[in-house]
């Protein structure tokens, strides 16, 4: 993987994180996460520092592209989603299970639904982190197949066998 796809994929993965993390804790799980939490009390930062959210959001969005920018093929819209989702799930099982080992924050369920709705949060910015490497990288998938074309690839055996 070259360094502009790294890149482009990391921003656009963490933009996606970033939105979607809002979206699932932020808003649709809110109260289910301040009802399942453990015992430590001014343990939520208000305001948030922003700027370490960022890189850690950036940081994670570069294990997904790298995760799925360096297999031997292209990985498909379909790839990116289920190698995003075991990624991210796996990722955040392993800390949220340690987390729950060492401190009060939560308690066992949220621990186990805050890596179950990773598996979607990742799912997705690993299926549109793959559509965008797809794209720069000139390879489009068939909508009806899901198999990849590489146009050039194409025209380059085109004007061989004639």
């Amino acid at each position: 993987m070259d360094i502009k796809r790294l890149i482009i994929g990391t921003v656009v993965g963490a933009i996606t994180l970033y939105i979607l993390g809002y979206l699932i804790w932020e808003l649709a799980f809110a109260d289910f996460f301040a009802a399942n939490a453990g015992s430590a009390t001014g343990v939520v930062k208000d305001p948030q520092v922003i700027w370490a959210l960022a890189l850690g959001t950036l940081s994670y969005a570069a294990l997904l592209t790298l995760a799925i920018g360096t297999r031997a093929a292209s990985a498909t819209i379909v790839d990116g989603l289920k190698i995003g989702a075991i990624v991210g799930c796996l990722m955040w099982f392993a800390v949220d299970l340690t987390l729950y080992a060492v401190w009060n924050v939560s308690n066992l369920t949220a621990a186990i639904a805050d890596s179950l709705l990773e598996l979607i949060r990742a799912g997705i910015s690993g299926a549109i982190v793959a559509a965008v490497l797809g794209k720069i990288a000139g390879v489009q998938e068939d909508p009806q197949t899901g198999a990849q074309e590489d146009p050039q690839t194409e025209a380059q055996e085109g004007s061989q066998t004639e």
